[in-house]
């Protein structure tokens, strides 16, 4: 019986593991996605999720459609891989703690790994409650995987309001004042 619990124990890690793609070698982080000097990391999250893009009639020309972003929807894992909350539209970054920030773009740079949602660099302020994400001041978003839109060739005005949510990966550094 012992044997037998120990063996699916076994499998399930494997399973597990097998589960997460592998991410790509780092990058080196562009000079622009550089935060203040009187910043320090805090921690490094990796999200897993999609990115939602809704097809929209083109606003300069409304018989054309597009795929625009909508929001994010990814779980945060932290260094051992345990959830430690999520990522949303705002765009928020929420603790299981309740705590929360939302992120105000400040710089962007293109991701080096072709296919890839870009690399970017936010100032946050607190949104929420006292806790683990409270004292941010700013996130990158780095080592990105997937989450570009669709081909444009699949919305049409026949498919516009319909939904697409594509698969990606990154990691968020979430920085404080040092």
């Amino acid at each position: 019986m012992q044997r037998t619990s120990v063996t699916t124990s076994l499998l399930l890690l494997v399973a597990g593991c097998a589960s997460h793609a592998p991410m790509p070698a780092a990058q080196a982080v562009p000079p622009e996605l550089r935060p203040a000097a009187d910043e320090a990391v805090q921690r490094t999250l990796h999200a897993r999720g999609v990115q939602i893009y809704e097809c929209r009639a083109k606003k300069d020309d409304p018989q054309a459609a597009e795929w625009t972003f909508v929001a994010p929807e990814a779980e945060l894992f932290d260094a051992n891989g345990a959830r430690v909350g999520k990522h949303y539209a705002g765009p928020h970054w929420e603790n299981l703690d309740g705590s929360k920030v939302v992120g105000s773009l400040k710089a962007r740079a293109n991701a080096p790994l072709a296919g890839a949602i870009p690399w970017l660099l936010l100032t946050t302020r607190s949104d929420g409650p006292a806790g683990a994400f409270a004292g941010l001041t700013s996130i990158q978003r780095i080592n990105t995987v997937g989450g570009v839109a669709p081909a444009a060739a699949t919305c049409t005005p026949g498919t516009l309001g319909q939904n697409a949510r594509v698969d990606y990966t990154a990691d968020y550094v979430l920085f404080g004042r040092k």
